[in-house]
């Protein structure tokens, strides 16, 4: 990722065959100044299990405090969507998204949180930072309720 022309938006793009092929794609922030915070929520995310190769799903909510760069959201898309085939654990796919756009967009702050429907009967929340929020950041709940059953 780099200060290059677009790629992707605007154009049909081919998916990606795994995470390591995808493409994402950043823009200059038109508020570098400004303390904000970035929300993508991504309710049907799918990657595959790597024992049985049987899919996964989880309910992902990115937020970030933009630096110099905003992710831009089709190459996010199509990043996301390149797990569709790969094997991986829930704590595997969270974290490496999660660490694979804090290296690419160096923001101030990131944080996901992968919500994970269960399996085995075992529901998995999956969370990571890249560190402490900055001061004065507001952060609102990720506002996806505990995996409650049949309650």
């Amino acid at each position: 990722m780099n200060d290059t022309p677009l790629t992707q938006l605007g154009r049909a793009t081919p998916g990606f065959a795994s995470p390591d092929a995808a493409v994402l794609e950043r823009v200059r922030n038109p508020h570098p100044d400004t303390l904000y915070l970035a929300r993508f929520t991504a309710p049907e995310f799918t990657a595959l299990c790597p024992i049985t190769g049987q899919p996964d799903f989880a309910h992902l909510v990115i937020d970030y405090a933009p630096g110099d760069w905003l992710v831009e959201s089709k190459s996010l898309k199509l990043f996301l969507a390149s797990y569709r085939n790969h094997g991986a654990f829930h704590e595997d796919c969270t974290v490496g998204i999660g660490r694979r756009l804090a290296a690419e967009l160096e923001p101030r702050w990131l944080r996901i949180g992968g919500y994970w429907f269960p399996r085995g009967g075992i529901p998995i929340d999956v969370f990571w930072q890249s560190g402490a929020p900055p001061d004065q950041l507001w952060l609102p709940d990720q506002g996806v309720p505990a995996y409650r059953g049949r309650g």
